[in-house]
């Protein structure tokens, strides 16, 4: 899974370094708007403004936690 996020993210957002420690001061709201809306359509799971927090989107392993998350409360 973590590959398949990774992939689509970096698609949509080049210039962003998914590798990074601290993905979230890299992304500016449109970023942060993207990703929420790529990942609720791929995996069909509501993200709303809520989740887009420092915590949830600091890594690419926290956005993954957080697509898990969402996914087992469906």
């Amino acid at each position: 899974m973590k590959n398949k996020i990774r992939k689509l993210l970096e698609d949509a957002l080049p210039l962003v370094d998914f590798d990074s420690d601290f993905l979230f001061s890299e992304l500016d709201s449109l970023g942060v708007t993207t990703i929420l809306m790529m990942l609720s359509d791929e995996y069909d799971i509501k993200l709303e403004a809520t989740d887009a927090t420092p915590k949830n989107l600091k890594t690419l392993d926290s956005i993954v936690a957080l697509v898990e998350k969402k996914l087992s409360e469906k």
